[in-house]
């Protein structure tokens, strides 16, 4: 068995499957999960938490 990354497997279940629509939920999904990752180690904390 080939070891295949998370995002390659996903491209090629998007690709086979014709399902594009699924591209922008994942895009939001990975933004918000950078944004709550920076909130809690960077000094710009308070400034994204006045967001939501």
């Amino acid at each position: 068995m080939s070891k295949k990354s998370i995002l390659t497997e996903y491209w090629e279940f998007l690709k086979y499957r014709k399902k594009f629509w699924l591209l922008p939920i994942l895009v939001i999904m990975m933004g918000l999960g950078l944004v709550l990752y920076f909130a809690q180690t960077s000094t710009v904390a308070p400034f994204i938490y006045t967001l939501f």
